[in-house]
């Protein structure tokens, strides 16, 4: 359900809610109240899987007939860049933070009917084309076998890439790096109930199939550790003791049956965690058939997708694009 749509069933549940039709405010959304959005108009448009330029343009917020009742706020200072900034790096910062705002507002370079070369400034580019990976975990994780158990170590630092496979590549290369054995584990992957009743869907989706398949927010059926690894929840399994989608742990100890954990963002930084295998359903409806996978709801997380890493803050980033990112918008 995109955004336009989940802000429309609000409104009629809003005026449900609020007996509008009987307090004469039928014209009136949300049954009158104040409601404020959150987001980014420079963020990519909807993404609708086999959709046209006109389904994709007309499921963004601005296309809802709630649109004309809203008022256009804009915050005018990044105040994240200036988090524990230093009055030394304030100027550079502001440049910085002026840059990105005339990328994202696409007022760099010529005059263009949409695609346009921009020219990256030097000292953010890493210049290795033999081996950028090696050059991108020599940067962002220097010395981490020394560092490694350093709370902030892993805390403040990523590489981000935009799909899962690129991710998975660069934590394999680094998970190889740490000293230590690796502990292996393998998932149980299962057809649902419901659609084991069919004997083709049985034939079509044997259990290696099922191994086979990887989808975002859904642990891989093989989910290779060691101790110290930086790794990342996929699950709310406790959201009041901080274990959310997203947290990111330091694997402490490695059982048969239950990973310990230490957490290393959001809240309880620095609490340790015991974390089960879980059983996980994914709604992709790229798949025919639903499947059941049995699981340690974790993954590495030296590096992470784009997607994931909204809402962090971090101090030393690379982002490794091995082909273009950029779709519609």
């Amino acid at each position: 359900m995109t955004h336009k749509h989940c802000f429309e069933a609000l409104d009629r549940t809003m005026r449900d809610i609020s007996h509008s039709s009987q307090l004469n405010m039928e014209t009136k959304p949300f049954g009158g109240k104040v409601i404020l959005f959150g987001g980014d108009f420079r963020q990519i448009l909807p993404v609708i899987p086999k959709a046209t330029r006109t389904m994709i343009v007309n499921a963004s917020l601005n296309s809802s007939y709630i649109w004309r009742y809203c008022q256009v706020l804009k915050l005018i200072k990044n105040m994240r860049l200036r988090v524990r900034c230093q009055e030394a790096y304030l100027k550079e910062i502001k440049e910085f933070v002026e840059w990105i705002l005339k990328l994202s507002d696409g007022l760099l370079g010529e005059e263009n009917d949409g695609e346009i070369d921009i020219e990256i400034p030097d000292d953010l580019l890493i210049h290795d084309q033999v081996n950028p990976i090696s050059s991108l975990n020599s940067f962002i994780y220097p010395n981490m076998n020394k560092f490694l158990w350093d709370l902030t170590y892993s805390q403040q630092r990523a590489i981000l890439a935009p799909t899962n496979e690129v991710v998975d590549s660069i934590n394999k290369e680094l998970l190889e790096s740490l000293p230590g054995e690796e502990e292996v584990y393998f998932s149980l992957d299962s057809l649902c109930q419901s659609e084991e009743e069919s004997e083709l869907n049985m034939a079509l989706f044997p259990p290696n199939v099922l191994n086979n398949i990887c989808l975002s927010g859904l642990p891989n059926h093989k989910l290779v550790l060691k101790l110290g690894a930086p790794v990342m929840l996929l699950r709310n399994i406790d959201q009041a003791n901080g274990l959310c989608n997203a947290t990111r742990l330091q694997v402490t100890k490695l059982g048969k049956v239950v990973i310990e954990a230490k957490i290393i963002t959001w809240t309880n930084i620095g609490h340790h965690t015991l974390i089960s295998r879980l059983k996980m359903t994914p709604s992709d409806k790229r798949i025919p058939v639903k499947i059941s996978r049995r699981q340690f709801p974790l993954s590495l997380c030296f590096a992470m997708t784009i997607n994931k890493s909204q809402g962090q803050s971090l101090e030393r980033v690379c982002l490794y694009p091995p082909r273009p990112v950029f779709s519609h918008g």
